[in-house]
């Protein structure tokens, strides 16, 4: 009976110590994922595929991020114009940037302007309209493709050679690209624990008319937190035309439901109120793992997409209680 009540003991003391640590969950995930995808490899080329994982996990973890704050400022906020935004912003950094070294930085803040430009649209949306969010974006989503498909069509830009170069370029072993999406990732997090607008994106999400009683301005909160994912979108979308070599119209397909999947599965409550920054590497990486994965053990692109359905939901299962979900 002693050993009973001290496994229970440490059962307990354990899901307590990992209650605390949201992030935990996706982190150990992608460990697993990176090992079975080693293990069916037979160990080799596991640096490659480490440093794979944290190149093309970096787009991920830059759009997600933005993705995170949405979802935190409460129920039924979500941006589903990311891919749009991504497609729009890419065309526009090869146009201004015209292959020229010269014109790299101004076409990345053009990028980042566009996505900022499509944050504020989407809240026009759901404020002056009075548009629940998931429509808004969605229906906004439309309308950028739409400006994007114009200019962007058949468009035939290569990035400059210093944008490719960069793109490629290590240090100290790792990608430019991770060590950049860390630096956003930092960055974001001391805004949310150190700034005004993060504590009150927290707030906001966790009651919004308890917010609005203690002052905060809960639509200007919720206004940047918008303009923060659209911003980290376009910059993505400028990314990935100069790591690709051009840009595509279909280059952010896939970040559509990616980034809510990523966000959920890396520790942020769906419900608002408790973004967890730490948790979006972790989430991120499994996913690329988990296609590597499967890529690895010869699953179709049908199967996989069913498999990766299935885990998806059986990791959110896992990860939280039926209240949350």
């Amino acid at each position: 009976m002693n050993a009973v009540s001290n496994s229970m003991s440490r059962l307990a003391s354990w899901r307590r110590w990992g209650a605390g640590r949201p992030w935990l969950g996706s982190c150990v995930a992608a460990v697993l994922a990176w090992a079975a995808t080693v293990f069916s490899g037979q160990g080799h080329g596991s640096g490659d595929l480490l440093t794979a994982a944290l190149t093309f996990s970096a787009f991920t973890v830059l759009v997600s991020l933005g993705q995170m704050l949405v979802i935190s400022v409460g129920p039924g906020n979500a941006d589903l114009s990311i891919p749009s935004s991504i497609a729009l912003s890419g065309a526009v950094a090869m146009i201004v940037m015209d292959g020229n070294n010269a014109m790299l930085l101004p076409g990345l803040l053009a990028a980042v302007l566009v996505g900022v430009a499509v944050g504020v649209f989407n809240f026009g949306l759901i404020r002056v309209l009075n548009i629940p969010p998931i429509i808004a974006t969605l229906a906004g989503s439309l309308i950028v493709m739409s400006v994007a498909i114009s200019i962007g069509r058949g468009l035939k830009i290569k990035p400059p050679p210093l944008f490719s170069d960069l793109m490629a370029l290590r240090l100290l072993g790792l990608p430019l690209l991770a060590l950049l999406a860390l630096l956003v990732t930092v960055g974001i997090a001391v805004m949310l624990r150190r700034s005004v607008l993060g504590r009150s994106i927290e707030a906001v999400g966790q009651n919004e008319r308890a917010a609005g009683l203690a002052g905060l301005r809960v639509q200007v909160t919720r206004f940047w937190a918008y303009v923060i994912c659209a911003g980290l979108a376009g910059l993505t979308g400028a990314l990935i035309s100069g790591f690709a070599g051009g840009n595509s119209l279909d280059q952010g397909q896939e970040y559509l439901l990616l980034t809510i999947a990523v966000v959920v599965i890396g520790g942020t409550v769906v419900s608002g109120g408790a973004p967890c920054v730490p948790g979006i590497w972790g989430a991120a990486m499994f996913m690329f793992l988990l296609v590597a994965m499967l890529n690895a053990a010869g699953a179709g692109p049908g199967l996989r997409m069913l498999l990766t359905g299935l885990i998806i939901i059986a990791v959110i299962v896992a990860a939280s209680s039926p209240a949350k979900r």
